[in-house]
């Protein structure tokens, strides 16, 4: 088996941002194997491992990362420590429905065995796509989509049976499955959601008026227009504690929102608003 020697730019990604001025890049490094005459049909092999995080700063161009860490996983551990940013300063991975990890900068990941238990409803959400910070010091686990046509919590069309969300509890190592009661009813139509204290936010995009809108406890908060060609897959996610709207890098400060830098479509690439200056990595 042989490790290519080189981590590929074409496996780098964004995957969170810590404070308004660092941005943590995930990447791996790809393997083959080569079965030789053992396996009929099946001349060889190939994936990765090596998981890597990097944190620049993209505000200032500068010689290399502030912070590097690759994990020394062999081939055969299919365990994927990098799914995205659950804080300002922590990667969450694995599967809640079974193990998941937490890998906080500055340290070694760390997994966490965990149970399900079901509350109101039996049938738990098929795929964990995001984990957010939650109430009372949890987590908030959210599904994909379903079916074209149900998306997110809004599975009622389905029967009382399927659970719309989990609560991680990283204390008792639980991971309970629910039904949005009547005072959550309302991120139903919310394309992302966290809770910071005990105030509830909510992203939304409006595809008929290509804007976004940031909700607090359904209220609504602002209505933000973007200069960039909205698609209907427009990406609205919360990073840590940054807003990432499509390509707007936006920040939540004393209740107004604050865009200070573009992302590039790859991902990698930052265009500083203020002196038109792009930061590559």
């Amino acid at each position: 088996m042989e490790w290519s020697k080189t981590f590929p730019k074409s496996a780098a990604q964004v995957i969170g941002f810590v404070d308004d001025s660092l941005a943590v890049v995930y990447d791996y490094q790809q393997w083959h194997r080569d079965l030789g005459s053992f396996v009929q049909d099946h001349g060889d092999e190939s994936g990765f491992g090596h998981q890597r995080l990097r944190v620049f700063n993209y505000r200032i161009q500068e010689d290399g990362p502030r912070w590097s860490d690759t994990l020394d996983n062999d081939d055969i551990e299919d365990f994927n420590y990098v799914k995205g940013q659950l804080s300002d300063s922590v990667i969450w991975g694995g599967d809640p429905k079974s193990e998941v990890s937490f890998w906080k900068i500055g340290s070694k990941p760390r997994k966490m065995k965990i149970k399900k238990v079901f509350d109101g409803c039996s049938i738990d959400v098929r795929y964990t796509t995001k984990l957010r910070p939650w109430l009372d010091g949890k987590i908030l686990v959210m599904g994909n989509k379903l079916d074209p046509d149900i998306e997110g919590f809004d599975l009622d069309s389905l029967g009382s049976e399927y659970c719309q969300y989990a609560v991680l509890d990283t204390i008792q190592k639980t991971a309970t499955y629910k039904r949005l009661d009547d005072d959550l009813r309302w991120i139903k139509k919310c394309d992302d959601v966290r809770a910071w204290g005990d105030d509830v936010y909510c992203l939304k995009f409006d595809k008929e008026e290509r804007t976004s809108s940031l909700f607090m406890n359904d209220s609504l908060g602002h209505v933000l227009e973007n200069d960039y060609f909205w698609t209907a897959g427009a990406v609205l996610q919360f990073q840590g504690h940054i807003l990432l709207l499509e390509r707007d890098v936006c920040r939540l400060e004393n209740g107004k929102i604050k865009c200070f830098a573009s992302a590039s479509s790859s991902g990698i690439s930052f265009k500083n608003r203020e002196d038109d200056v792009y930061i590559t990595y």
